[in-house]
């Protein structure tokens, strides 16, 4: 059942009160190319872009801190940055959204993650990244972990947001989870379908998509599984987590939560016009960490996620939803339900 009116406005009014969620992940800059097709080249059978709009947005990582900025709960980034003109591209966006730029760490090894989305009001053409996967240099991983060590003294908990970059390593995993929950802290991870699965092992929220959780529990040595409450189990008792999130695109949200008898349940998507789902599970998670810390329980803050990843899906690109639209978007949802 969705939550009441009243419990939702005192989720949000909560998030101003929230000391910062600390983000660590990859990062990365999205740029978007907007354009109109004419004509095909004379060089080779490819369409031409004929470019009218150009623009930059933080990615991967860094768009979860702009969405949690976006609902007006402070945060504080880390993560690997190369030594190039885009990373410093990364620090001039995150200035630009009022975001500390203190947990970054410069690798002159590495390329600063670059996504180049090619496209026109119908489709996207064609996609170029700019990227390093390689593991973290000894020396880099530790002065991240320093980072990380010092950061969990005052923030109420923090999300593991990993691409697949070659930010994280089990250690530096199990050492953020370890470190944080120390400390009765919530622990969230939005994981890599590329991760092994027991990195994430002790986390207190998991937030797989559904293909994730498949390739998940395969990994965990159950072959194509697909019913989704047996996945739901394996993945909760192999990797001793606390609350699971499986989102399910067009089909919603299904939830357990061990501290409630551990039932899976499933909510409906409220999504009801989808123009762009990029970055809609960055949005899902920012919204979901800010209502748990806010007093929401796992469903309640389902429907927060649910509603966030509403507003973002009916724009064009890497998106961010405002407080102000999660609550219209709420409000209108309930009167639907009325009906």
């Amino acid at each position: 059942m969705i939550l009441t009116s009243d419990k939702f406005e005192k989720i949000l009014f909560n998030f101003q009160t929230l000391k910062p969620i600390l983000v660590v992940g990859d990062l990365g800059v999205d740029k978007y190319t907007f354009g109109d097709v004419k004509r095909i080249s004379p060089e080779a059978p490819v369409p031409v872009l004929e470019v009218t709009k150009e623009w930059n947005k933080l990615g991967l990582a860094a768009n979860v801190s702009d969405n949690l900025m976006s609902l007006e709960v402070p945060s504080t980034l880390c993560g690997v940055i190369g030594d190039d003109s885009r990373a410093s591209l990364v620090e001039s966006l995150l200035e630009e959204r009022g975001l500390k730029t203190w947990g970054l760490v410069r690798d002159p090894s590495r390329h600063t993650t670059y996504k180049e989305r090619v496209t026109t009001a119908t489709q996207q053409i064609c996609r170029v990244d700019y990227e390093t996967k390689d593991p973290l240099q000894e020396d880099i991983a530790r002065r991240v972990s320093t980072r990380i060590q010092e950061f969990s003294v005052n923030h109420s908990g923090v999300i593991i947001e990993d691409y697949g970059k070659g930010l994280f390593s089990e250690a530096l995993c199990q050492k953020i989870i370890k470190e944080f929950k120390e400390k009765n802290l919530l622990v969230a991870v939005d994981p890599s379908r590329s991760t092994p699965p027991l990195w994430y092992k002790g986390t207190t929220l998991l937030k797989p998509n559904r293909l994730e959780s498949e390739l998940m529990v395969e990994a965990l040595g159950y072959f194509k599984e697909k019913k989704l409450e047996t996945i739901a189990n394996i993945l909760v008792e192999k990797l001793q987590v606390e609350k699971l999130v499986i989102t399910l695109g067009a089909d919603g949200m299904a939830m357990l939560d061990t501290k409630l008898g551990g039932d899976l349940k499933i909510i409906p998507t409220v999504a009801n016009e989808v123009f762009d789902v990029s970055g809609a599970g960055d949005t899902t998670i920012a919204a979901i960490c800010s209502a748990l810390l806010s007093g929401a329980t796992l469903e309640e803050a389902g429907w927060v996620g649910n509603c966030a990843a509403g507003v973002v899906v009916k724009k064009r690109g890497t998106a961010l939803c405002s407080k102000e639209e999660l609550r219209e978007y709420f409000q209108n949802l309930r009167k639907v339900i009325k009906q």
